[in-house]
């Protein structure tokens, strides 16, 4: 047999093979196969890891950003909130933090303590007040609350520790910071700054 007859013979054979493969039909079972076991175990084609990876790279980063731009938030808002004074929007949720601590205290000893520097701050914030817009109805309600916390911060650290010597020096350093209002005070005020004083002097005085 010739070469040529043997080629055209192959040729045709190769030609009956394909006209006996459906057109358009589904794939073969053995490929079905591994394309499901690919899919099962995960296994994504050859770009895909590349993308994958990235992506799994880059979001830890994206989580740390976002964690980081959260604590600066809460860290701004915690910030403005502890400067907050009588009348602003988040001096309520100031006080309400205050109270908290007060109420989480471990011991009459602490709580008093903690009491003490809440009447320290309410006359800071009077300083504060005075000669602005909101002086009036908020200085006189602040100077209240700074005597209600002295009187309440004193009695128990007069309960916890007798004759402690927080509560002289507490009552010197408020002194200094509430004896200088007075001048800059209207009569109602000045009478509730004066009397505060004179409970503070006898706590200050020497013994």
């Amino acid at each position: 047999m010739g070469r040529a007859r043997i080629r055209r013979e192959r040729v045709l054979e190769h030609l009956a093979e394909l006209r006996s493969l459906p057109l358009g039909g589904a794939p073969e079972p053995a490929f079905r196969e591994r394309l499901r076991a690919q899919l099962v175990s995960g296994v994504l084609p050859a770009e895909e890891p590349k993308a994958a990876e990235h992506t799994r790279r880059h979001r830890p980063l994206l989580s740390q950003l976002a964690a980081v731009g959260l604590a600066a938030a809460m860290m701004v808002s915690a910030f403005a909130t502890y400067e907050s004074m009588p009348g602003d929007s988040l001096y309520p949720l100031k006080r309400a933090a205050e109270s908290t601590l007060v109420r989480l205290s471990s011991d009459d000893a602490e709580r008093g303590e903690r009491e003490l520097d809440l009447a320290k701050t309410r006359a800071r914030e009077v300083a504060s007040l005075l000669g602005s817009a909101e002086d009036g109805p908020l200085v006189s309600k602040t100077l209240k609350d700074m005597e209600a916390s002295t009187r309440s911060g004193i009695s128990r650290l007069e309960r916890a520790e007798p004759r402690s010597s927080k509560i002289k020096t507490f009552a010197q350093d408020q002194k200094k910071v509430v004896g200088p209002m007075v001048k800059e005070l209207d009569d109602s005020q000045l009478a509730q700054a004066e009397g505060y004083l004179d409970y503070i002097e006898g706590l200050a005085a020497p013994e």
